[in-house]
């Protein structure tokens, strides 16, 4: 008896982008299917490719198998194989294409099956294509429905019930929550999320994700999940994200754990760690709350690697065109199997051929377009991979987490170990600093000042916090803070100059004004270490900054060449000068520089 075949096709309301993102997240769905979670092991071959192999106990049989990788083109189709070596079956695959119609989608489902004895034919021959049948049917509807907006969850799940006492302290975590200022009237929806969501949706929390999801803005979501980490709700992880599959392959309770690289198993490859890219911030119920079970619902799948458009295996000699309808942009060509890579732009002529030779990746003449052509020149087989250069963009990374006030104020003690140090790959810093300090006590009298300077520290503070910034450390009457992102630091910059302007308007003294404040930002590389039981910045990005600061004069902010040519600062410029306040240019010999800076400065009313 050979293998057994049955396609099942449903109709969506809605389009495949849609629909894709609901069926082909296969753990969820697997895990909406009550199919038990298994164990994988990954082994290493001698020409750097990896063999997969699961094991699962189901009811009365002990299943093991080979795990082939999907193969997948995005929102259109995937196929995914296993080949038993022991139980009832001999292989099981399955197969999902959606297509277009109308406002909607038609999907074609087909599960393929073979016995491998007797016991296998019987259940194939009696209740197992109806109850597959009866399972992802309800699947499918239930996708449709969550995609109408008629549904809050995708499929429908019955979480463990939490104990009396488990419900009563989450009770008592969401009322601490929300009496502390990260709470944002969101802390009873996070707490039903811990207690109800699927295991699939609570193994790694991402608040950009969570954000997205509530519509809601990333910072309150960020602020939350921290504050529910103090509270007890939740844990706080750092992941060490895989560069090809972007899985975290290692990860630590703190800082000062995480180990300097990993080796992920599923590429077969060693990597290092930047706080800017592969380190990330994620979260996930802590243990006295929710336990989560351990183990796999789905080793591949096309949504747990969404950067990868198209992955295919190709025997040795094979050429395949394939229909894929990628967008224009930058992509990189490579393969599952460790080996070179190649970065391309797809541009309107159409996507260039993805060629595979056995020591290299190039890209051929574009196909017509809607399809790519996928050449296998190599003498093995390989699988062809298309991903986007964009790297995971619901990921909290860690030069974005640290640098927020929050994080600074609620993790005091989490920092790197004495004499550890990790790169960032871009940060930007601001240093400002009272100008004319010392005759301001002079003019208004110690008590006076003294206040207005410690009022001063408290609204850059909040500025600086509402910015998604933090202050690093002060110095004197100057602070130091770090924002993930330049047009924050920017925004935080100029809300500082309008406050001060504000403040001296209501609070004349005398002939000059009351507060006048110097500010300097710039933008670049630079390390992170542990000083004075803290997290610093270190290098010539940190050292700059200072100078600049230096060179203002109060009530302005000068700015890097760095800052403000960048793509994200130019729609904040152009709105400034629109305002009567241009960025002027301007240059200094500064300390520590051979040749004379150039840089910009925007200028304040007092």
């Amino acid at each position: 008896m050979g293998a057994k075949s049955v396609t099942w096709t449903w109709a969506f309301d809605r389009p495949p982008a849609e629909i894709w993102p609901l069926l082909a997240d296969t753990a969820r769905v697997n895990e909406a299917a009550k199919i038990p979670k298994h164990a994988i092991t990954e082994i290493p071959q001698p020409d750097g490719s990896v063999k997969y192999f699961g094991r699962v106990r189901m009811g009365p049989f002990d299943l093991k198998w080979r795990e082939k990788p999907v193969n997948w083109v995005n929102e259109q189709w995937f196929e995914h194989c296993r080949y038993f070596e022991s139980g009832p079956l001999k292989s099981l695959c399955a197969e999902l294409r959606l297509e277009p119609k109308g406002e909607g989608a038609v999907g074609h489902y087909r599960i393929t099956a073979e016995a491998a004895n007797l016991i296998g034919r019987v259940i194939l021959a009696t209740g197992f294509f109806p109850s597959s049948e009866k399972t992802f049917g309800r699947i499918a509807r239930e996708a449709n429905a969550f995609a109408k907006g008629e549904t809050a969850a995708p499929f429908s799940y019955e979480a463990p019930a939490p104990k009396p006492e488990v419900a009563a302290r989450v009770a008592r975590m969401v009322k601490e929550i929300e009496a502390s200022a990260n709470g944002h009237g969101l802390a009873r929806k996070l707490a039903d999320h811990v207690l109800t969501a699927q295991e699939a949706d609570l193994w790694s929390i991402r608040p950009l994700q969570l954000a997205r999801a509530w519509d809601r803005p990333a910072l309150e979501v960020i602020e939350l999940c921290l504050q529910a980490v103090r509270a007890g709700l939740l844990e706080l992880r750092w992941n060490l994200l895989c560069p090809r599959c972007r899985v975290a392959k290692a990860f630590s309770g703190g800082l000062d754990r995480l180990p300097d690289g990993a080796h992920c198993g599923s590429c077969n490859i060693d990597y290092g760690r930047d706080f800017s890219r592969n380190v990330e911030a994620s979260f996930r119920p802590a243990e006295a709350i929710r336990v989560l079970e351990s183990g796999e619902y789905c080793l591949w799948g096309p949504v747990s690697t969404p950067h990868i458009k198209l992955q295919i295996a190709l025997d040795p000699g094979e050429t395949r065109e394939v229909k894929a309808q990628l967008s224009l942009g930058p992509y990189r060509l490579r393969t599952l199997e460790v080996g070179p890579e190649c970065d391309i732009e797809a541009g309107i002529e159409g996507f260039p051929a993805v060629i595979l030779e056995d020591d290299d990746v190039k890209a051929g003449a574009s196909a017509p377009r809607g399809m790519i052509r996928l050449e296998n020149h190599s003498k093995r087989a390989l699988t062809a991979i298309v991903e986007s250069r964009a790297w995971v963009a619901e990921a909290l990374t860690a030069d974005r987490v640290t640098a927020l006030q929050a994080f600074r104020d609620l993790f005091t003690e989490d920092v790197l170990r004495p004499g550890d140090e990790v790169s960032i790959g871009r940060v930007t810093l601001l240093f400002s600093d009272l100008r004319g300090s010392t005759a301001l006590y002079q003019k208004i009298g110690d008590a006076t000042a003294y206040h207005l300077v410690r009022d001063h520290f408290a609204f850059l503070a909040q500025t600086i916090r509402d910015h998604q910034g933090a202050i690093v450390k002060t110095i004197g009457d100057a602070v130091m803070a770090a924002f993930a992102r330049p047009e924050d630091g920017l925004q935080a910059a100029v809300a500082i100059q309008r406050q001060v302007a504000a403040f001296n308007r209501a609070h004349p003294v005398g002939d000059g004004d009351a507060v006048a404040i110097k500010l300097g930002l710039h933008q670049g590389p630079c390390i992170v270490v542990t000083l004075n039981d803290r997290l610093d910045y270190f290098g010539s990005t940190v050292n700059l900054a200072a100078r600049l600061q230096g060179q203002s004069r109060g009530h302005d902010i000068v700015l890097s060449r760095e800052i403000a040519e960048d793509p994200a600062v130019a729609p904040i410029l152009e709105r400034l000068a629109a305002e009567g306040m241009p960025a002027q240019a301007d240059q200094a010999a500064l300390k520590g520089f051979a040749e004379p800076l150039a840089f910009r400065r925007l200028n304040f009313p007092g």
